[in-house]
């Protein structure tokens, strides 16, 4: 998985000796929808835009309404370090993809697509799947050998899934194959008043334990992460509030006023048509 990922939920400390400039597998984010995949994906481009290895690819099939931004003081520096574009159809994507070693400048040390299950859905062909998955994992690679001795280039795939009981996502399995790790966001039972709660549970591969964490985002724009309990195997409604371990990162959102909540809460709550379905 990006390695950049793991630090937004592991409170910014890497995976361990030999991580350094490691992108690690390619990784699927799951999770049914508002389940703050936008959010998190972006957190993770923030993250990897500040190690200064190289700009970060960020793909999406529609502007984002707004931006969360850590300090206004970076804002800009942000902004030019993560690089937005938006095919807006399946040959759009794989014609980017495709193109990638004509683009000027350094090479992404990170490439993100948010909302793949839009663009499957143009299509319900298993082989338009591959193709698309396979192009990704293609392009990455090309990155990566740019970037030579300095790192290679992770990539992260946003996926929503259905709600529990609705069936499985489309081509999930087929994906799987060529996305050895992943990351499932489940809501979590602790959410309360109006904070949005998720339980992130990590598998990276067969060799790496599975980790999990409690990501909460305040109404405020705030989102703290606590490792979660490993003695818990599912949300429990009586467990106590964050532990003194837990993360606090400050999102600050753009153009908005306010309670503040995920971007894909405020992605999916719209009604014009730039708004996530």
């Amino acid at each position: 998985m990006a390695e950049a990922l793991r630090r937004v939920l592991n409170a910014g400390r890497a995976a361990g000796p030999g991580a350094e400039g490691a992108a690690g597998p390619p990784l699927l984010l799951l999770g049914a929808p508002r389940s703050a995949q936008t959010s998190l994906l972006f957190a993770t481009a923030l993250e990897a835009a500040g190690e200064g290895r190289g700009p970060v690819l960020f793909l999406t099939r529609r502007p984002l309404q707004s931006l969360p931004l850590n300090t206004p003081a970076a804002r800009d520096h942000w902004r030019l370090q993560v690089r937005f574009q938006y095919p807006s159809s399946v040959p759009e994507l794989l014609q980017l993809l495709a193109s990638a070693h004509e683009a000027p400048g350094p090479a992404p040390s990170l490439l993100l697509l948010d909302g793949l299950e839009e663009y499957l859905a143009e299509d319900s062909g298993a082989q338009e799947a591959a193709y698309v998955a396979a192009l990704l994992l293609d392009t990455a690679a090309y990155f990566s050998h740019r970037l030579g001795g300095s790192g290679s280039c992770g990539l992260v795939v946003a996926l929503e899934t259905p709600r529990e009981g609705d069936g499985d996502a489309p081509h999930l399995t087929l994906l799987q194959r060529y996305f050895p790790a992943q990351c499932w966001l489940q809501p979590d039972a602790l959410g309360l008043g109006r904070q949005h709660c998720l339980r992130a549970s990590l598998e990276s591969g067969q060799l790496s334990p599975r980790m999990e964490w409690s990501v909460t985002f305040l109404p405020n724009g705030g989102m703290t992460v606590t490792p979660w309990p490993t003695q818990a195997s599912k949300p429990s409604p009586d467990k106590k509030g964050p532990s003194a371990g837990s993360q606090s990162l400050t999102l600050v959102y753009d153009n908005l006023s306010g309670p503040q909540f995920p971007l894909d809460s405020i992605l999916t709550s719209g009604t014009g048509a730039d708004s996530k379905t």
